[in-house]
């Protein structure tokens, strides 16, 4: 057998080395489908295009949604959605897709949605989705990526690739307009709150209508609350053309059980069309969000039932050092003096709230006491809350007097207690009806056998 010299096989190596090279170079350029499609839809090489990016809160997943399909829906406007796979804490970029390479990256799939509850119907929205879109402006790449449980913090993400950074950065100016344009909130009755991961949330509340009729308070004073509330919403034009500013505060103040929470119920019904953000629980911490909020989607009620609790609980501070007041009063002077917003807000203990609202004058314009029921409001709840019961040869005149002091819960209990009475005996209501006797057993099981805890509940200081 020839033995081979080694000058022949390096030159051999080095020429086979040669024509690999050859060979790669001149072979077609592996090219994901989403680079593919980029270009086509540019008609030029895209990596080198600018991408603009912004993020928005879980609650505005609806909004942005909204907010695209009206984009998308104008005249001359053509689009085209690609389904991206992304990876389990779902990530991806624009720049991930240019730079896909066979199974490496985000991949091709069914486009993403996830049904998003609204107070009254349900909105499929973008999950995972790349928006390929054409018209009468200069074509877009949009990528847009819903919140996903898996990552630290849920956020919404929406990067946008054009020719000129320019036309990115005006199309996101644009879905910023329509999403307050056509945002799901407005009107409605909202509180929010911070989920498990650290997520803001939206709750929506449906609280029952309440009718003028049945709210009894002293003569004069529930007209002072409309005044406050209602007559300065219905001259809003005139108002701010006399250069008066219609931001406003209202504190509700009295015993327990005479109708604040009513008072304010009755308010937000009367004022049809307004967003009401209520500040309970979880959300007495995202004071700033929910203003932001308000004047977002104002006209707007913002309500804080039992702040001298909230504060209390929240701080446990000695009294008078009501943070979450605060808090609330400085983002009332955050707002613009034309912004219709109401702030109402209501108290058992006015003397915990005195000194923070003193160290804050002008933020709350009017304090309102809704009293315990006199006689006269007494006589007229008693005749309110017995309607329906078929009262038979029964004088109220003596149970108005033997209620003096107690609120109007209290009264509505008693009364409910009485018929509750009527129906052990078997007796149909309708037919036989509620009699003295029923009444009287009622108070005495509210008085005498329920206690000082029972009266307090009820708002009932003597009886």
């Amino acid at each position: 057998m020839a033995e081979t010299t080694p000058g022949l096989s390096t030159e051999f190596a080095a020429s086979f080395k040669a024509f690999l090279d050859q060979a790669v170079a001149q072979a077609p350029e592996k090219t994901g489908l989403f680079l593919e499609r980029l270009r086509g839809l540019f008609g030029a090489e895209p990596i080198s295009f600018p991408v603009v990016g912004e993020h928005f809160e879980v609650p505005d997943h609806p909004n942005l949604q909204r907010a695209i399909d009206s984009y998308l829906s104008e005249a001359g406007r053509k689009h085209e959605i690609l389904g991206v796979t992304v990876d389990p804490y779902g990530r991806a970029s624009l720049a991930d897709l240019l730079g896909q390479r066979g199974e490496q990256g985000p991949q091709p799939g069914p486009v993403e949605y996830a049904n998003v509850a609204l107070e009254d119907e349900v909105l499929p929205c973008m999950q995972s989705g790349l928006y390929l879109i054409t018209g009468p402006d200069e074509p877009l790449a949009v990528l847009m990526r819903g919140p996903n449980e898996a990552g630290f913090r849920m956020k919404v993400h929406v990067e946008v690739m054009a020719a000129r950074r320019e036309a990115a950065e005006a199309f996101l100016s644009d879905l910023r307009r329509r999403m307050r344009e056509r945002n799901v909130y407005r009107g409605r009755v909202l509180s929010l709150f911070v989920d498990d991961m650290r997520s803001l949330r939206v709750n929506f509340h449906r609280l029952g209508t309440v009718d003028r009729t049945a709210i009894i308070l002293p003569e004069g004073l529930l007209e002072r609350v409309e005044r406050q509330t209602m007559r300065f919403s219905a001259h809003a034009d005139r108002l701010r053309a006399m250069g008066r500013h219609m931001k406003r505060g209202l504190l509700l103040y009295g015993p327990p059980g005479t109708g604040k929470t009513l008072v304010t119920r009755y308010v937000i019904n009367a004022m049809q069309g307004r967003t009401v953000l209520l500040l309970t629980g979880g959300g007495m911490g995202l004071i700033p969000q929910s203003c932001a909020l308000a004047r977002a989607l104002q006209p707007a009620t913002v309500v804080l039932e039992d702040v001298d609790l909230v504060a209390e609980e929240r701080t446990r501070q000695r009294q008078g050092c009501n943070a979450v007041l605060f808090e609330l009063l400085n983002e009332m002077d955050g707002l613009e003096d034309d912004a219709d917003i109401v702030f109402i807000l209501t108290t058992n203990r006015p003397d915990i709230l005195e000194p923070a609202l003193a160290s804050r004058p002008g933020r709350v314009d009017q304090a309102i006491e809704i009293p315990a029921p006199d006689a006269s409001c007494r006589r007229r709840l008693f005749e309110l809350y017995g309607r329906g019961m078929g009262l038979r040869d029964t004088s109220t005149e003596p149970f108005v007097r033997r209620t003096e002091g107690v609120s109007a819960a209290f009264i509505r209990e008693l009364m409910r207690r009485a018929a509750l009475f009527a129906a052990d005996e078997g007796a149909q209501i309708a037919q036989i009806g509620v009699e003295d006797r029923h009444i009287d057993q009622a108070l005495h099981e509210l008085v005498v056998q329920g206690g000082e805890l029972t009266k307090s509940l009820l708002g009932a200081k003597a009886t």
